[in-house]
């Protein structure tokens, strides 16, 4: 008995990412998140993103996972769930290791990633 596919959500990546052993491996996690995120159709893609995900153990990862809902939602014109307020990093954190590749997400960083103390890229979202 085969069982059928069920797409990853944001609750679901947060507990893969607490569970994961290597920055690496979280990375891996969030861009098979964002691939499952792009194939669902327009109208169930919310639903990925409808609950609010377990902290992970480290406050970058959980500033995240916050981005990327206040992102995707509003790609969607709907607004934050209360949660992600919570989860703003104090000191900004680019994920980056190459000086170019800062340079590029401080100048490309999405509002609600900046917003989280994230400097990631759009660049970087659209390649995942």
């Amino acid at each position: 008995m085969g069982t059928s596919y069920e797409p990853m959500s944001l609750a679901r990546l947060a507990t893969h990412l607490a569970s994961a052993d290597t920055d690496q491996t979280r990375w891996k996690l969030v861009w098979e998140f964002l691939e499952e995120y792009r194939w669902e159709p327009a109208d169930t893609r919310v639903d990925l993103l409808r609950d609010e995900p377990a902290l992970s153990g480290d406050p970058r990862w959980d500033a995240l996972l916050a981005a990327l809902a206040e992102h995707l939602l509003a790609q969607a014109d709907l607004a934050p769930p209360a949660w992600v307020d919570a989860r703003v990093l104090r000191r900004a954190w680019f994920p980056a290791e190459l000086a170019i590749h800062r340079a590029d997400a401080l100048a490309w960083a999405p509002a609600a990633f900046r917003k989280h103390g994230v400097y990631l890229s759009v660049h970087d979202l659209a390649a995942a």
